[in-house]
This record gives C-alpha cells, structure tokens and sequence, in this order.
C-alpha cells in the first residue's frame, strides 16, 4: 500500500517492509528521533507477528523496544553481546533485529511457527546468544560470557534486559555478588520496570521496595531514566563511560508502550488483570492499536522532513476457536477444587504469579483467606508450603508445570522427607501448545518427580477424569501427589466408561482391541492414540486396544499383567521425554512378569522440542495420528508398499 494510510481496515495485518527500516537507518535524522521511530515501527511489526502467530506478549515487547532499539543502532559494538533475560519480549527483539537485517526479513511471518521464530529466545534465531524465558538466568549467564571473553583475552561488554517480575527469583539476586567481586564492568544490567508482571501490578504481590539502594547495597553503579524516552536513556548510558564497576540502570517503562489502551497508566487498562500480557489482540484492539501506531510514524517522519512510510498488507487468516464440545480441564479443576475446599477448611491454595492460566481466581474471590499469591519465586513458594503443612493446613500448589517441578525441585524432595501432605498442581504440562517453545514446554516432570518418596503423579484424560483424581489425592492418598493438567481446550473422540471407580496404578480400556495394547494418558495423546487406530482397522484390519493409564509413576503389576496377556505388542505413548516416563513405569513392572510376555514399545520425545503451532510440534516429535499410525505399524510389523498394498 502507499503512504497514505486512512483508517485501518479490519481483517488486514499491517507490517513495514525492510526498505523503509533501511531508509531510517541510513537518514540522518538526529540519533534521538531516528531511535524513536526505529522503535514505533518495530511495534508495529512486532504487533503484526504476534497477530499473525495468534499468540505472543505485547506488553513486554512494547515497553522494551524504546532500550532496544536504542542499543541496537548506537550503543553496541561489534564485540557487545545484548539479550533479554526475561524473553517475553522476543517478538520486540524479533522486529528489531529484522529491521537491522540481522534475521531474514521473511521470518517477520513465521512467528511461533517451526521453521521460524521460536516463543521465547533460542540460540538457533540469529542475534540471540543465550536461551531465555525460565526467569532469573541471565546476569548469571552474562557473568559466563565474561569470565570466557576474560580467558580468551576478547573483548566485549554485555548488555542484560531483566523485567521487574523477574527480579523476584533468587538467582538475580544471588548474581549480583560475585559480580562485584569480580569486578566486572563489562556488565550493564538494564531492569524494564514497567511495574507489571503477568497478573498484576509487581507491588501487589511482592514490592520490589528500594531498587535503586538495594543494588548500591550489592556494590553496583546505579541509575534510573525513563525508559520510553531515547533522550533519556542516551544520556544516562553517556553517564556510565569509564565505571569500573558492574552497572544497572532503573528504566521506568510503561507496559504496553505506544498504544493507549494497550498501557497499564489508560483508564481502559484492566489494572486488575491486565489484559495485554499474552496472547493475540482480537480483530478490533488489532485494528485500533494498529492505526495508532500508523498516524503516529507518519506524523514523525512528516516533521522529521522525511517522505511517508509505505506499508504492506496481507488479509488476516480465520481462526477457528476450540469446538463447544472441547474438554477444558482447567475450568473442571477450578469447580474440583471448590469442591473440595468447601470440604476441607484447612485446604489452602498458593499461586506463582499464574493465577488466571492456573483457574484459582473463583477460589481467591470465594476464599481470600486461604488464597496466597506468591509471585515469581517458586522455590519460596513451596517451602511456605511445607511450613504450611507442617501447621496442620493443605496445601494446594500451582504453577505451570515445566516451573513447579524443576526450580523448587529440592524443596518439594525436602518436604516429601517431613511426611506432609502437599498437593502440586502443574498446568501447561506436555509438548503442546508448542507457541511458547522449549523453556515452557513440560516434558521433564514426570521424571524429575516420579522418584521422590511417597509421591503419586496422575494426568485427567478429560474433564469428567479430574474431580475423581483431585478427590483421590485428597482424600486418598497417602503422601503428596502432582496432578499434571493439559491447558488447552481439547476435543476428545471417547468417553470414560461409565460407572468407574479410581484404583491406583489401574486404567480403563476406551477402544476394545485384540492385536496389540496401546497405553497412554491425558487428552492430547489418547485422543491422537483413540484416531490412529480406528485409522489402522479401517486401512489395515488390524484390532488396537487402547487404555487409558491415568497413574504416571505407578502401575498396577496384577492389572497390567492381565490387560497384556495374550497380546504380542504393547506400546507405551509419553507426552515427555522417553526416559523417566510413564513408559518406564511400565517397562519396570514388565520386566518382572515371569513366562513369555509381550514386547513393549516405548514412543515419546526424544529431544528438545520445537517451538511451532500445536500440530507441527505434535507431528515433529511423532505424536500426532500421523506418526502413531506409522509407529504401530512398525511395532506390529506391517509395512506398506509404494502402491499402498499390505506387506508382512
């Protein structure tokens, strides 16, 4: 389109082709206002992306990009290193290093998509030097990079983006001491403290206080700008030449920068909740955030003197939202846990900065007492809950599932060592949705808690599955559980038999089958498992029997033994790394059946996997029907022809 642009039409994305980053760059234009606009027009393209992907953060992209772009076209040298710790703002960092010509300009369509741009930062994406999006990581990492540079007598400083939710895991804090001790200037730490984290406001669930003297406490060089303001923060980093100490700067920000009613400071922010922090704009907020970005660029370069921006368009693609008859386990799990604290009074619940994603609002509104918001420090969040239970109260514990079970992963080992009881609730567990990529991708769980003493891990295949579980880890269990929970809307193609009665280590059959035994758990892989084979009757005439195996770190010896008898096959399905899951159970319990039994087939994730769309992912790591079907017919033995005919 030309540079003129009216009103933004609905149902068109607009983006600025890299011929108009280029002419930017190359005007001469005064540093301050060629950044400024650097940076509204990487808004732009930043906001496109996340539209086009369906997915992505908008707030912490827009409120960093001001730093960014800044950094980017006046500050770092060749040998510089610059990342964002927090990594929700890649697609900002995406739109910037796209307009310096540093990515492929064609990547600016392929976010979240497995041959683009990953959720969170990767170190495959050029210009990223480190893996960010598990929070906490990246003065740490700085301080390597360093330490290597030092060795190799190289030189370069490192710039780290922290967010202020951040600043609440202890590894931050843990980092800034020997940072002193080792003097290392080279570090320039810049907090984006636009005052959000992912819920709400940062003060509401753990005030930051003092910055500015807490880091002078730790020996560091501290100064506070206005982040949004390129003037500002060139003059504060001008200030910092020649420190010999490492340095921060306090950038105050506005998340959400550069669209009114995108900023948490609009009178249309829902300050509550704010609305922006992830995921895609609907069509409307797309459209209005877009023409407010479009007249204010036009108006810049028009009072620059400079001619008007051209843009392009492309016709937004329909989404289809989750059918009605989609499994939601998170709302079953909401009115389950309602259930039951209105039965336990003692029952608690805890929450790490993921109260919406984890569905404990209804219980923060009906039970404000027993509900306890502990922000981004997981490790402190379980401990609280090991004293908790050590008082006599019950624990609930919420986080996502790849967080909860891994950084307090010793705290929840500690608190099984006291006898308590502690119910840990993971959420967003498994391969899918696979926009986010590897630092929140849950598929190492099951392992890194299977082996700790007492405790019981169970996945709901759908919704009807996960009262009767969170009920049994209540009210049955003997030691601490992990209830592990599939986020997204799911459409399920099978139905619990009715009248069943929970048993440990015990499943239910939801295909009858008389060739081979296909075992698995929760909504994702039982209902690609349930396809495949009708699939395989359907083309191969072959008879697939396929249970549901809710217990994933303990199998019933008896029960199993009797559900395989006779069966040649067996094929266990991990939605998790191979080792260390549910198939190992499995195998474990196997390998003591006395007499000829029959061979088990494990399947799950070999390797780190890709950022991408849910059936990308699903069919890279061979868990989609495509690949079941493949993986049975190699378990069995049958093979097809060119031609399509059967072969033995």
């Amino acid at each position: 389109m030309g540079d003129q642009v009216g009103q933004a039409v609905e149902g068109t994305l607009y983006y600025l082709p890299y011929a108009e980053f280029q002419r930017v760059r190359a005007s001469t234009l005064p540093p301050e206002k060629r950044a400024a606009i650097f940076a509204d027009m990487c808004r732009l393209n930043a906001l496109y992306m996340i539209a086009r992907a369906g997915s992505g953060h908008i707030g912490s992209s827009f409120s960093s990009l001001d730093i960014i772009s800044w950094l980017l076209l006046e500050e770092l040298d060749e040998d510089d290193i610059f990342f964002s710790s927090k990594g929700h703002d890649a697609p900002g960092y995406y739109a910037a290093l796209i307009g310096m010509g540093r990515i492929d300009f064609d990547l600016i369509h392929k976010l979240r998509r497995i041959d683009g741009l990953p959720g969170h930062p990767d170190i495959g994406t050029p210009g990223v030097v480190t893996n960010t999006g598990s929070l906490g990581m990246g003065v740490s990492k700085a301080k390597g990079m360093i330490f290597a540079n030092r060795l190799a007598k190289r030189p370069g400083r490192a710039w780290v983006m922290t967010g202020d939710g951040e600043l609440q895991e202890g590894q931050f804090w843990e980092s800034l001491v020997s940072s002193v001790n080792f003097g290392m200037n080279e570090i320039t730490v810049i907090v984006d403290h636009n005052k959000l984290q992912s819920d709400t406001f940062v003060r509401n669930v753990s005030d930051l206080g003092d910055l500015e003297a807490k880091f002078r406490a730790f020996g560091w060089r501290v100064e506070r700008c206005d982040g949004n303001d390129v003037g500002a923060l060139a003059v504060t980093l001008a200030s910092l030449k020649g420190e010999l100490r490492p340095k921060v700067i306090v950038a105050d920000t506005v998340k959400g920068k550069g669209v009114s009613f995108m900023e948490h400071t609009s009178l249309d922010s829902d300050v509550a909740m704010y609305r922006f922090h992830s995921g895609a704009p609907d069509a409307d907020s797309y459209r209005l955030a877009t023409q407010e970005i479009i007249s204010r660029l036009q108006q810049r370069v028009k009072d620059a003197g400079q001619e008007g921006l051209s843009f392009e368009t492309i016709e937004r693609e329909g989404t289809s939202p989750p059918p009605a008859s989609a499994q939601r386990l998170i709302t079953a799990y909401t009115a389950a846990l309602l259930e039951q604290a209105e039965k336990h009074p003692h029952l608690v619940a805890l929450d790490a900065d993921l109260i919406l994603d984890t569905g404990l609002i209804p219980f923060r509104e009906r039970f404000p007492q027993r509900f306890f918001e502990c922000g981004i420090a997981e490790q402190d969040m379980v401990s609280v809950a090991g004293g908790m239970a050590l008082k006599g109260l019950l624990p609930v514990v919420h986080s996502f599932a790849c967080f909860l079970s891994a950084r307090p992963n010793e705290q929840i080992y500690n608190n099984a060592t006291e006898l308590t009881k502690i119910i840990y609730v993971g959420s967003l567990a498994g391969v899918v949705p696979g926009g986010p990529g590897h630092s929140h991708q849950a598929v190492r769980d099951i392992s890194v808690l299977a082996a700790i003493p007492g405790m019981t891990l169970v996945e709901p295949s759908c919704e009807a599955e996960v009262g009767p579980l969170l009920d049994w880890c209540i009210n049955e269990a003997p030691g601490s559980c992990y209830l592990r929970l599939v986020s997204l809307p799911w459409d399920v193609p099978y139905r619990l038999p009715p009248g069943g009665r929970l048993v440990a280590g015990q499943g239910v059959t939801l295909v009858a089958g008389s060739d081979a035994v296909v075992i698995t758990y929760g909504p994702v892989l039982l209902s690609a498992a349930v396809e495949a084979v009708r699939k395989l009757a359907e083309e191969d005439g072959l008879s697939v029997k396929v249970i549901n195996l809710p217990w994933l770190n303990e199998v019933d010896a008896g029960w199993l033994r009797s559900e395989t008898l006779g069966y040649k096959w067996v094929l266990s399905v991990d939605n998790h790394y191979l080792k260390g899951g549910q198939g190992d159970a499995i195998a474990r319990v196997m390998a003591g059946f006395e007499g000829p039994g029959s061979r088990l087939f494990s399947l799950g994730v070999a390797g780190v996997p890709p950022s991408g769309t849910n059936p990308e992912v699903l069919n890279h790591v061979g868990l989609d029907v495509r690949a079941l079907v493949r993986s049975i017919r190699t378990a069995v033995g049958i093979r097809k022809h060119s031609k399509g005919e059967m072969a033995p």
